[in-house]
Parts: C-alpha cells; sequence; structure tokens
C-alpha cells in the first residue's frame, strides 16, 4: 500500500489509512465512485463500505496524480481503460467514452475508480516445480475464475524459471512475458516493478497474439509466458511458439479442464494436447487454492493444495 497511498487524494489515503494493518495487508480492490461511499474488497470477501463519500474533486485530484498532471500523456492507457503505476497496481477507469470510427478513442469525465492492488507473492510457485518441470520446462496452463490467483502464480513461475534453482540443478532460462494488461510484471514506462530474474523480456501493453510472434522473431525466448488467452488469434500463436520450440506457461478463465474444452477458439490445441500440465484453481480455501494438477490427457496428479 505504500505505493497506492501517495496516489490518493487526502481525503481517502485518510479513509484507507484507518483500516486495520491485519485487514489492508489483504486488501484486494479499492473502488472510487463520485457520490458514492469508497468501497472495499479484503481477500475475496463481501464489498465493505467506507463512512466517507467520494467528492467529484477527489476524483479530479486523482486523475491529477496518476496522470502527473498531464492528462495527454495517457491517451494510450485510457483508450484501454486502465492506468499501471508503480508497483504494478491497476487502476481501471469508468466514464463517457469517445468513439470515433467506430473505436474507443478515450475516456473522459472519469466517474469511477477500480485500483486492484498487485501484490508479489514470492514461493508460491514452489510446490509447482516437480510437476512442471522434469528435465525441462512442460508447457502449463493455469485455469481458474476471476480472483483465484492465476496472475500470482503466473508472476512466480515467471521470476523462478528466470532465476533458476540452483539447488536442484535447474538453470536459468531465458523468459520472454507478453503482458498485454500491464499486470504480470506492472511494467511502469516499460520497466517490470516487481521481482524477477535477470533473464526476462516484456512486451507491456502489447496484444496476445501479435506481441508472441514479435518475443517468437525478436527476442527467442525458451519460455513464453502470456496471461488471459482465449481468442482463435492466441491459439494460432500458440501453435507457432510451439512449433519453434518453446515452452510455455499461460493462463485461461474457467473453473475446470472440461469448461475450456468446449470453447472453441481453445477446442484445437487442447485436442492436439499441446499442453502437458493444467492446473486449477479457486477460492474454496482462500485465493490461490489449487484444486487439481492434470497431466496431458487430464489425469489427476495432485489435488487440493492453497499455495497463497
Amino acid at each position: 500500500m505504500e505505493t497506492v497511498l501517495p496516489f490518493l487524494p487526502k481525503s481517502i489515503a485518510g479513509q484507507i489509512k484507518q483500516i486495520p494493518p491485519e485487514h489492508i495487508n489483504e486488501l484486494e480492490e479499492i473502488r472510487i465512485r463520485i457520490n458514492r461511499p469508497i468501497e472495499i474488497t479484503i481477500s475475496g470477501g463481501p464489498p465493505r463500505f467506507l463512512g466517507y463519500i467520494v467528492q467529484p474533486d477527489d476524483a479530479f485530484h486523482f486523475m491529477n496524480k496518476i496522470s502527473q498532471f498531464s492528462i495527454y500523456t495517457l491517451e494510450e492507457e485510457l483508450k484501454r481503460g486502465y492506468i499501471t503505476i508503480s508497483g504494478g497496481h491497476r487502476i481501471g477507469l469508468a466514464g463517457k467514452v469517445i468513439l470515433e470510427d467506430g473505436k474507443v478513442k478515450a475516456v473522459r469525465d472519469i466517474s469511477s475508480f477500480n485500483i486492484r492492488i498487485a501484490r508479489e507473492k514470492v514461493g508460491i510457485g514452489d510446490p509447482m516445480i516437480p510437476f512442471i518441470y522434469q528435465g525441462n520446462w512442460m508447457n502449463t496452463m493455469v485455469i481458474g475464475p476471476p480472483q483465484t490467483g492465476k496472475t500470482t502464480l503466473l508472476r512466480d513461475l515467471a521470476r523462478i524459471i528466470s532465476t533458476g534453482i540452483v539447488s536442484v540443478d535447474i538453470q536459468a532460462s531465458k523468459v520472454g512475458i507478453v503482458d498485454e494488461r500491464s499486470e504480470i510484471a506492472g511494467c511502469v514506462n516499460g520497466i517490470p516493478q516487481l521481482s524477477f530474474g535477470y533473464r526476462l523480456d516484456v512486451l507491456d501493453a502489447c496484444p496476445k497474439a501479435e506481441g508472441m510472434m514479435m518475443m517468437i522473431r525478436s527476442m527467442s525466448p525458451e519460455v513464453l509466458i502470456v496471461d488471459e488467452i482465449g481468442r482463435k488469434e492466441d491459439a494460432e500463436a500458440i501453435q507457432e511458439a510451439v512449433h519453434a520450440g518453446i515452452k510455455l506457461m499461460m493462463t485461461t478463465h474457467g473453473s475446470s479442464l472440461d469448461e475450456i474444452r468446449n470453447r472453441p477458439s481453445l477446442k484445437e490445441i487442447l485436442n492436439q494436447r499441446i499442453f502437458d500440465r493444467f492446473i486449477v484453481l479457486n477460492r474454496s480455501s482462500g485465493p490461490g487454492t489449487i484444486t487439481h494438477i492434470l497431466d496431458e490427457c487430464g489425469m489427476e496428479l495432485y489435488q487440493k493444495v492453497r499455495v497463497t
């Protein structure tokens, strides 16, 4: 929270500081809406509302701070509907959408902000290593509904792969991250804000399919890491990566392997058994609950362990 509080107007920061320390360390979201109370989410629990009603001036000052008093420098971010700040925290935006030729040009008159707190969970990927590394990294897909810790786990796997594990003779590998939503590496001005090894390259704010091809052509990664796959063009880029001998670590929305098998955009690559391992997450025991680790045939390798 030390990197978030300086961006908040004093009136809102004061409210957040009153949250007990044991809760503020588990804070996941802060929602700021003009003329409504501040809403917070703690550990995926029900929404809680703080007493302060957000004023138009609060939104104005908040936007000035996150844009460093130059809203025009955020033109591309406003098209996407979110801004990433130091620490890798993502601020979603809602307001009046400006269209040009039927496409979003910008968001103006912003009335709602959703601050998603990025937290590193260094070490949560360690229990996965025996399942996804067997002389080489295995093509792995992490499956789970929103806010189940998919990106957090993927981030730590990127750290492990780009660092290596000397104690078990796993060498550091070249890692390429295509970070379309600036959530994995949390880049600001192209520089990752979170902890990784030395052998890491990031394409920030780049569409996944295009970014995967750019990485293959220009950076020769040994392991390619991408969040939230699911479109047809993603599947085509995945096939290209596999044909180039690159290992894959990816996430996708879903509650089970059977569910994503029925998606037309993913069905073909799943039928080809491109992925060797499937890690399935939910929140039954809190974020990061791993319910299943499956092999390429969908057979159970391990069940029910919470890693975050």
